[in-house]
């Protein structure tokens, strides 16, 4: 039996599918991402971008599209654009400035890749056994221990989570290691005693400060190599780059000061008084401020970065060192190393808000990306606290290496 041919009715049409995703925004936000997808996802879009009446300034969106999205309102207005084949939209706005954005999307049902499964880790230095514990996040359970340097200290990632690298003080070198495998790739000799490291926002460079060499080393992520050798002063521990990638503040221990380094010389361009023995550095997310804890004072110095100037002074507890500041700029937590406690700041007044009570000698912390909880290191107890940033509260413990300090999260993203 024969059958007749249909032209154009072997197979049914593939369907389009709408989808809608809107939310709200509360600046400072700088390029924050508020949607992604994979190419090819999408076939089209309008985005559409709203600020409050009553913001101060003007709110812009931007994505990666056909043609780019390029969107701009002022207080009280709307923008929008239609694009094709739409994989990201970030929403930028300054302190106080609010809004809502609409996202409408077209997408062809016949060519759609797998969705992306995303998890956040936690990597904690584990300075007393010279190993790394990894966490995953969604269950604080360790899943992987990697073996690194002599007294490891601290651990960061490069902008696109694809390595992490470690800082062995006790070694003088630095432990690069591929998350995607959790395998070490490379070993980096640098200064004399090696505590923090830092890299700008491109990921071409990696700043190491080296304690007992009272310098700065500059690392080519690309090579591995160290490119370049910064004098600063005595004993620097934190380091912490601008958002705009131009300058590294250093705190020197023994100084009692703040060198900053512009990234175009590699050099020293000026060198700020700073509160007795200064610790870490964490700078807003807006670029505007940076939090010291003063581990002698007990106490933690605002600097305001446009003009090198300490702003303010708050109490923090016994020994501070550690300082992370939320996603959303709204928060500061400090550890108390003496305190056995995080003292909370509220960005926007600089005042304290809440001290937590946590573990045995309180070394580092970290937020987690999406900004809802605080992970602190107690290197006395062997273990990990975690805080939830809404309460302030402790709703969780779990043990780690022994002698953990250094923490730092990275998302790590898969076909599903």
């Amino acid at each position: 039996m024969k059958f007749r041919k249909h032209k154009g009715a072997c197979c049914p049409p593939c369907p389009i599918v709408q989808e809608t995703i809107c939310g709200n925004f509360n600046g400072p936000l700088e390029g924050s991402e508020v949607w992604s997808a994979t190419a090819g996802s999408y076939r089209s879009g309008t985005f559409q971008l709203f600020n409050d009446p009553f913001s101060t300034g003007v709110v812009t969106a931007a994505g990666d599209a056909i043609p780019p999205i390029t969107l701009s309102a002022a207080p009280g207005n709307t923008d929008s654009q239609s694009v094709n084949n739409p994989t990201s939209f970030t929403i930028s706005a300054s302190l106080g400035d609010s809004g809502t954005y609409c996202i409408t999307l077209f997408r062809n049902l016949c060519n759609v890749p797998p969705p992306l499964v995303c998890n956040v880790f936690a990597y904690v230095v584990n300075s007393n056994d010279n190993t790394v514990s990894v966490v995953d996040t969604a269950t604080n359970t360790v899943v992987a221990t990697i073996p690194v340097g002599s007294i490891p200290d601290e651990v960061a990632f490069t902008p696109d989570g694809s390595t992490a690298y470690v800082t062995n003080f006790g070694s003088d070198n630095v432990t690069v290691i591929d998350t995607a495998t959790n395998n070490v790739i490379a070993t980096i000799p640098v200064g004399n005693g090696p505590i923090e490291v830092a890299f700008t926002p491109d990921g071409t460079r990696a700043y190491v400060s080296n304690e007992q060499a009272s310098t700065v080393s500059v690392i080519d992520t690309a090579t591995n190599t160290v490119i370049a050798t910064i004098p600063v002063g005595t004993t620097p521990f934190g380091v912490a780059i601008t958002p705009d990638g131009t300058r590294v503040y250093v705190a020197n221990q023994g100084a009692s000061s703040i060198s900053v380094i512009n990234t175009a010389t590699n050099t020293v361009i000026a060198t700020i008084p700073d509160g007795v023995n200064p610790q870490q550095i964490a700078i807003t997310p807006d670029g505007t401020r940076a939090y010291i804890p003063n581990g002698t004072a007990n106490t933690v110095t605002v600097l305001d970065i446009a003009t090198n100037t300490v702003i303010a002074t708050l109490p923090a507890g016994g020994d501070p060192e550690a300082v992370a500041i939320t996603p959303n700029g709204t928060r500061a937590y400090v550890t108390n190393v003496l305190g056995d406690s995080v003292t909370v700041i509220d960005t926007a007044t600089n005042t304290v808000i809440a001290t937590v009570p946590v573990g045995d000698s309180p070394r580092g912390v970290d937020i987690t990306p999406d900004g809802t909880l605080a992970y602190v290191t107690n290197q006395g107890s062997d273990s990990v606290s975690v805080i939830d940033v809404a309460t302030n509260t402790v709703i969780d413990t779990f043990a780690v290496g022994n002698g953990p300090r250094g923490i730092s999260f990275v998302q790590i993203c898969t076909e599903g």
